[in-house]
């Protein structure tokens, strides 16, 4: 019984062997097969390679939700040389559509480059001349005989995003712009550059389409919410413009903060770019510090700088409103005699009286009761000769000469107490006197309102800077400089607001020595006085009209004022004392 179990056992293992032997000859036979060989080429024309994905770069978008910068779809088109059949039919339609030249574009398909078999006639076009094209092939090649192909045949489309600014030239100089190779210029779009442009991801793909599934794809670049509101910067810019003509002004800017917290709502500036068209870039500006003058240019502020050396005197106690002072129309400082604007005495005058009057020699004797010590410590703990910290590419940071330098002189303490003799950017002086306007703390300018990334949105946080004077001086000096506004009758005052500000004349120095025929013309308020919502910034240069600030920047502000009380919703000094007392 053994034996015969024995031998069944030898039987089965035998044929177990040669049901192996069989598969490995089997195996064998198959891969020395010629279909094997066939098999194994298409293995390797699907393998793996190592491709970059590019997100979609991050939309701008203004605290309302109002499309500032996107992205759309463009083509390439080109003519794959292996399966053209008519380089004629191709040439006249691709010319036609697109205005490009016939001979051109033959000489190119004629004459291609060696080895090359697609040859590029036309990038970044347009979606509705693509599909016009792409219809056009379409209905060349159904009407084309059975067996043959339309005369359209080579013609390729590739499709890929392209920058786009639906709003042209609005905010250009806030926007800034990106260029074909994907890089951000000037303003947000430089700043910001990374952010939007997110995060490329290098992967190994399959190149088998079957496996199409595989491949990933790169998250977008973050979107940005920007502090601008869109309606009041399109409300400045043409304001500015109007402006320009009135006044016969060369250039000019006009900036709106919101003096508590730092956001800027509108900055306009008097040359502006078509974004879409960033190419004529070299035709509009000079250089860059005019693409956004309000961070990038300097100058000479003149007279609102009095807010500043006026805050610097009452906070350090050198005087009070009410310390008077007898004004004979000039004053020697350093060697050198310094007059007022119209040359002539004002005789007393308190506090309030030199700020009204705008009195260069009451502010020399301020600056030098003060001493270069004390002035200029308070100077540049108002930020003057550093940069403000602005969330824009491009930003200056500006020159305040201080005892030490060696070009400082001991008249400079005189002339800079009234903005001569300081370079400045108008962001600057705006984050400067915003200390006044918002308690004795300065404010930190920034344009970025929030973040959207991943579909969760972050807001950003307020930021301050110092706090040069204190609380009560900057009330104080509010309630000063409104009331100088009120007893002039200055043509910056609004209807139904209180308001707070300074005019600013400045001559220009031409060749070492200051022209009186040429001014840069200023104006910078805020309001409502008792609880601040808007500060605005109005910088003419060089207007023809008038050279005075209280004639050109003035009105120019009051303008500003009532369009933005509007598009903000803020309530008169009467209806928001109601509603208080309620």
């Amino acid at each position: 019984m053994r034996q015969q179990y024995g031998r069944r056992s030898q039987v089965l293992a035998g044929a177990l062997l040669l049901f192996a032997f069989a598969i490995v000859v089997q195996m064998t036979r198959i891969q020395n097969s010629p279909e094997a060989d066939i098999f194994r080429q298409q293995s390797e024309d699907y393998a793996y390679e190592w491709r970059t994905f590019y997100p979609n770069r991050g939309e701008i978008y203004d605290r309302n939700g109002r499309l500032l910068a996107g992205e759309k779809i463009v083509y390439e088109i080109g003519v794959d040389l292996t399966i053209m059949t008519d380089p004629h039919a191709i040439a006249f339609a691709v010319a036609d559509t697109l205005g490009l030249d016939y001979n051109n574009i033959m000489q190119v398909i004629q004459t291609p480059p060696d080895g090359l078999s697609y040859i590029v006639l036309a990038d970044y076009v347009d979606s509705a001349d693509a599909v016009y094209l792409q219809e056009l092939k379409k209905a060349l090649n159904d009407q084309a005989p059975e067996g043959s192909m339309g005369g359209l045949s080579g013609l390729q489309f590739k499709s890929h995003p392209q920058r786009s600014y639906p709003e042209d030239a609005l905010a250009s100089n806030i926007l800034g712009f990106v260029n074909r190779e994907g890089k951000g210029y000037f303003g947000v779009e430089e700043k910001y550059d990374s952010l939007l442009a997110g995060n490329p991801v290098t992967v190994l793909v399959p190149t088998d389409p079957n496996k199409a599934f595989e491949i990933p794809h790169a998250p977008n670049g973050t979107t940005l919410i920007l502090s601008i509101n869109r309606d009041l910067q399109a409300a400045t810019e043409e304001i500015l413009d109007t402006a320009l003509g009135t006044y016969g002004a060369r250039d000019g800017v006009i900036a709106v903060m919101d003096p508590q917290s730092g956001e800027m709502l509108a900055i306009a500036v008097s040359r502006r770019m078509d974004l879409n068209q960033f190419w004529n870039y070299g035709a509009v500006y000079d250089n860059a510090t005019d693409f956004n003058p309000v961070i990038s240019k300097t100058y000479e502020p003149g007279s609102v700088t009095k807010i500043l050396t006026m805050a610097a005197a009452l906070d350090s106690g050198t005087v009070t409103p009410n310390t008077t002072y007898l004004d004979t129309g000039s004053i020697l400082i350093g060697g050198v005699t310094v007059q007022n604007w119209d040359q002539n005495p004002w005789g007393v005058q308190n506090m309030t009286g030199c700020l009204q009057h705008s009195l260069n020699v009451c502010m020399v004797n301020l600056s030098t009761q003060m001493g270069a010590g004390t002035f200029y410590n308070y100077m540049n703990a108002f930020g003057m000769g550093h940069l403000t910290g602005v969330d824009l590419a491009w930003e200056a940071p500006g020159r305040l000469k201080v005892p030490g330098d060696p070009d400082w002189y001991p008249v400079d303490l005189g002339t800079n107490a009234f903005g001569q003799g300081v370079a400045v950017t108008p962001i600057q002086m705006m984050a400067a006197v915003s200390a006044v306007a918002n308690d004795g703390r300065m404010v930190i300018p920034h344009v970025l309102y929030a973040m959207v990334r991943d579909g969760r949105q972050y807001e950003v946080p307020e930021q301050f800077g110092a706090s040069p004077i204190s609380e009560q001086t900057s009330n104080t000096l509010s309630e000063m400089l409104a009331i100088s506004l009120e007893e002039e009758s200055s043509l910056a005052l609004v209807p139904g607001y209180r308001v707070a500000g300074k005019t600013g004349t400045a001559q220009i120095p031409v060749n070492g020595y200051y022209d009186s025929t040429q001014t840069n013309t200023s104006f910078i308020g805020w309001g409502p006085v008792d609880d601040p919502k808007f500060m605005i910034y109005v910088w003419l240069e060089r207007p023809t009209e008038s050279p005075w600030g209280s004639e050109t920047a003035a009105p120019v502000f009051s303008e500003v004022a009532q369009r933005t009380v509007v598009l903000l919703d803020i309530p008169p000094d009467s209806v928001r004392q109601q509603l208080a007392n309620k």
